[in-house]
C-alpha cells in the first residue's frame, strides 16, 4: 500500500470513505469535459460507485489533496480474471480547474510506483476515444495504443519492468 507523499502544498494518499461524495463530484466534472454533446444518462449511482470502490479491498484509490482539496484521483486493480502481474488503470481524472499544473504527472507517478513496489509487470487501461486530452497524457507518460477494436474505447498498455 502507498505511503502518504507530501510536499509542502500537495499529498498523495488513500482515498477515505467519508471522502466518496467529492471524488464522485471530482469524477463528473472531467468526464464532462470529453463528451461535447452532454454527458450520457447511463444510469449510474457513480456516488455508490465511487463508494464500493474505495471500500473494495482488492481495490486502490488514490486521491491528490492540494490545499485540502481532492484535485485528481486514480483508481486500480488487478482486472477480473486477469494475470496478478497486471493493474488495470480503471479511472484517472484530474479536476479540470487544475489542468496543466503537474498534477496527473504527480499523481500518475505515485501510481508506478505503487504498481512497481507490488511487483506488476504491466499496466493497461481504456479509454475514451474522443478524449484526445487523456490519450496524449497517456502516451507522454509511456502508455503505447493497443489495436483499435471498433468500440467507444481505446486499450492502452505501459510495460512496468525496467
Amino acid at each position: 500500500m502507498i505511503g502518504d507523499r507530501a510536499n509542502e502544498s500537495r499529498m498523495i494518499r488513500t482515498a477515505l470513505p467519508a471522502e466518496a461524495k467529492s471524488v464522485a463530484a471530482l469524477h463528473a466534472r472531467a468526464r464532462a469535459t470529453y463528451y461535447p454533446e452532454g454527458v450520457p444518462d447511463d444510469g449510474m449511482d457513480w456516488l455508490a460507485a465511487w463508494q464500493g470502490v474505495i471500500e473494495r479491498p482488492d481495490a486502490q484509490v488514490l486521491c491528490l489533496i492540494e490545499q485540502g482539496h481532492i484535485v485528481a484521483i486514480a483508481s486500480f486493480r488487478t482486472p477480473e480474471e486477469g494475470p496478478a502481474e497486471t493493474v488495470k488503470l480503471f479511472q484517472f481524472h484530474v479536476d479540470p480547474d487544475h489542468w496543466r499544473a503537474g498534477l496527473g504527472t504527480a499523481l500518475h507517478k505515485a501510481c508506478v510506483e505503487q504498481w512497481r513496489a507490488e511487483a506488476r509487470h504491466t499496466a493497461v487501461l481504456d479509454v475514451h476515444v474522443d478524449n484526445e486530452r487523456a490519450q496524449a497524457f497517456y502516451t507522454r507518460q509511456g502508455w503505447t495504443t493497443d489495436p483499435p477494436d471498433d468500440s467507444h474505447h481505446l486499450s492502452m498498455t505501459l510495460p512496468l519492468t525496467t
